[in-house]
């Protein structure tokens, strides 16, 4: 959900109630105007807040309604989200998944997988297809790569030549793992796709992303 970017408001309320902070330019020391729209009937308990705040530029929130993803995008990034999100629409994910998906693979949401490697990022719809373009030529359907995506989303955020195409090519090489196999393989393990260490028992701390885990 897109709402406004303000400072700290006191807010107690029931976890299913959804708000919409309409945006005002060149507001100052200004409440918003707010519009309480409740999913099941139920008045939230407590709402109450006062911002005094110049608001020099507009700021988006990317709020989930079932999930505590909240992430800040200016106009221009969330038109790009937006079109990433309909890379995703095929997959006939929510709204809510998408955007988990997406801000796991691009840093928006904080997964162990990066450890603190991954910075935030806002990718591009040219991006997010060309992985999934690929993936799909892995004789993967797109049942299976809503299976995929679900299980490992920070797949979108693996850099295409160096870490996918590198991997799969070491799969084929080194075990014989291709066509049917690599399918079963990576519906099963699909974080194979973005190893990109061997520490060969010589631990280098970053064991989610390392192939002495396959």
């Amino acid at each position: 959900m897109l709402g406004k970017s303000l400072a700290s408001p006191l807010l107690t309320f029931d976890s299913r109630t959804c708000f919409c902070f309409s945006p005002q330019p060149d507001l100052t020391t200004t409440a918003p105007i707010v519009n309480v729209s409740l999913s099941n009937g139920v008045q939230p308990h407590v709402i109450r807040g006062s911002w005094t705040s110049i608001l020099s530029s507009r700021k988006w929130e990317l709020r989930s309604t079932t999930q505590k993803h909240n992430f800040i995008l200016s106009d221009v990034e969330r038109k790009t989200w937006e079109a990433c999100r309909q890379a995703l629409s095929v997959f006939k994910f929510s709204v809510d998944e998408e955007d988990k998906i997406l801000g796991k693979a691009f840093g928006q949401i904080h997964s162990p997988y990066w450890g603190e490697e991954r910075k935030k990022e806002v990718p591009t719809y040219e991006l997010v297809n060309e992985v999934v373009d690929y993936l799909r030529s892995l004789n993967l359907s797109d049942e299976d790569l809503s299976k995929l995506l679900k299980k490992f989303p920070e797949v979108l955020g693996c850099r295409l030549e160096d870490e996918l195409r590198t991997n799969v090519q070491v799969l084929e090489k080194e075990w014989g793992i291709k066509g049917k196999s690599l399918r079963n393989l990576l519906l099963r393990n699909p974080k194979v796709l973005g190893y990109n260490v061997d520490c060969k028992g010589d631990c280098m701390a970053q064991c989610t992303r390392c192939w002495v885990r396959f």
